[in-house]
């Protein structure tokens, strides 16, 4: 897998898991499903920082995510 697309996914999953796991708290339950969300999104932000050399900065977030967008978009 692309480490481009394992880490704007890993974000983009941790990004919808944010509310799932604070639905969890407020709802008093144990959040289960949402921490395993959480993480598979750390597992790929963890594997495209790992396998690109060099890694990732800030302000490169932004054209990797519209990189990875433009690549699989048609």
């Amino acid at each position: 897998m692309d480490p481009d697309l394992a880490f704007i996914l890993g974000l983009i999953i941790g990004c919808f898991a944010i509310p799932s796991v604070l639905s969890a708290y407020s709802d008093s339950r144990a959040p289960r499903v949402s921490a395993l969300v959480v993480l598979i999104a750390g597992s790929l932000i963890l594997y495209g920082v790992m396998t690109k050399p060099g890694g990732y900065e800030i302000k490169d977030i932004p054209d990797t995510f519209f990189g990875v967008i433009n690549r699989f978009m048609p």
